[in-house]
């Protein structure tokens, strides 16, 4: 073979080694097994700028450092060497969750929770502190709030029906007070009749427990039994005194009393008659889109506290009708105050019918024996499952259902934080925000 024809390999010709990336074909093309430069690699093509610092191009990569130009260690131009793996990965290392060191998710949120938490609860402790401190003002208007979603929807349909705010206002409450007036005449009443009634009679029911506990089968010593039962006589025929005692000096008592019940209707008086105006100026700050959220916040919160209130008072007045009639029945005594008791009990849900109906029970126990007592404890387990299956979820509807649990647990947050207050309005209060809650979730803007 002639010597310009022989097989062309990179690197033979110095005048190519320019164009060595543009014109050179690949190694496996144009270069035999056995033509393999020395080093056992094959030869790299080189940068277009010249040969490298230290060595000929055809001795391959250089030894002492990279090319001048820009070709990364090992040959390969740095344009080249940027698009490779081992150069793609970030400069910074491993991911953040994943240095050492440092804190993990899960842990960064439950921190962001936990000191929002804190706050949180330190601003309910310091309203719960206020609240105390001001229990004076801050009951009667709870009582006004719950007495005005009473009273409002009465006051609206006369309004309809032509009759001006102020006057269908005044009505209504005058109405109120009222009932109310004649339910504490009636207790009182009552109670000043049948209490020389109950002490009599419940001194012949002990006698009779006595007598049977100390004959066959028991043979019981009764010593410990007629001591309580001498305490108790006594403290039944005191009590009568004592409360009279007690409203001749506690003067404070009943200052603060009457102070509560004129605040209570002063307040229920404006929130019946002015209401919405009220409403509107406290949301008259508030920019559009968020006053149009207020308002549904605000309404089916409001919803939710008249249906409760007034489904409570209508299975509360049914609750102290049967235990009317019941005691009526059995000729109990006190029967009035019983039933009224039962009537007042109905606002504490679960707890509240359960502790008036044991009142009950010990009363008609101690008066009329035994055989009565059971026939009351069958009669509040039956109003019980009334109440519980049908009264609840047909008179207050599912716009205020909790579950069972859920009640339970707000009245005794309720209980501890403010006593009987705070367990009576815990319930419509939690009602009213899950309703609102539940209002802003299903909102899907203006349109």
């Amino acid at each position: 073979m002639a010597r310009g024809a022989r097989s062309w390999r990179p690197g033979g010709f110095p005048g190519l080694r320019m164009t060595g990336l543009r014109f050179g074909r690949p190694a496996t093309d144009g270069v035999a097994a056995d033509e393999t430069p020395p080093g056992g690699e094959p030869s790299r093509p080189v940068a277009e700028n010249g040969p490298t610092k230290n060595g000929p191009a055809e001795n391959g990569p250089a030894e002492n450092g990279p090319a001048e130009n820009g070709a990364a260690p090992g040959g390969v131009p740095s344009a080249v060497a940027a698009e490779t793996p081992a150069q793609a990965a970030p400069a910074g290392g491993p991911p953040p969750e994943l240095r050492a060191g440092s804190v993990p998710r899960w842990l960064q949120t439950s921190a962001a929770w936990s000191w929002r938490l804190l706050l949180i609860a330190a601003a309910l402790y310091v309203a719960a502190r206020m609240a105390a401190l001001l229990y004076i003002v801050v009951v009667p208007c709870g009582a006004a709030i719950l007495l005005t979603a009473l009273l409002q929807p009465l006051a609206a349909r006369l309004r309809r029906r032509g009759m001006s705010p102020l006057a269908a206002t005044w009505c209504i409450l005058l109405a109120a007070i009222a009932a109310l007036g004649c339910a504490g005449w009636l207790v009182t009443t009552r109670v000043q009749a049948d209490y020389p009634s109950l002490v009599t009679q419940f001194k012949h029911t002990t006698t009779q427990v006595q007598a049977w506990l100390a004959g066959p089968p028991f043979h019981l010593h009764t010593g410990s039994l007629q001591q309580l039962s001498n305490d108790v006589v006594k403290y039944l025929s005191q009590h009568k005194s004592a409360v009279e005692g007690t409203v001749v000096t506690g003067s404070r008592i009943v200052v603060e009393l009457l102070a509560g019940v004129v605040l209570c209707f002063f307040v229920s008086f404006f929130l019946i008659k002015d209401g919405d105006r009220i409403w509107q100026w406290l949301t008259s700050r508030f920019q559009p889109e968020r006053k149009r959220r207020a308002d549904l916040a605000g309404g089916a919160a409001w919803q939710a506290v008249v249906y409760y209130v007034r489904g409570t008072v209508a299975v509360a007045a049914i609750h102290a009708v049967v235990m009317g009639v019941t005691l009526t029945i059995i000729g109990a005594p006190l029967v009035a105050p019983l039933a009224l008791l039962m009537f007042l009990a109905a606002f504490v849900p679960l707890v509240g019918v359960l502790a008036a109906g044991a009142i009950a029970l010990l009363v008609v126990l101690a008066t009329k024996g035994w055989i009565a007592a059971i026939i009351v404890l069958a009669v509040m387990i039956v109003m019980n499952q009334l109440e519980g299956h049908l009264l609840q979820p047909q008179v207050v509807g599912k716009m205020v259902r909790l579950h069972p649990l859920a009640v339970i647990l707000v009245l005794a947050v309720g209980g501890v934080v403010a006593g009987i207050a705070g367990a009576v309005v815990a319930v419509p209060v939690t009602a009213a925000i899950t309703r609102a809650a539940r209002a802003l979730r299903d909102d899907h803007g203006a349109g």
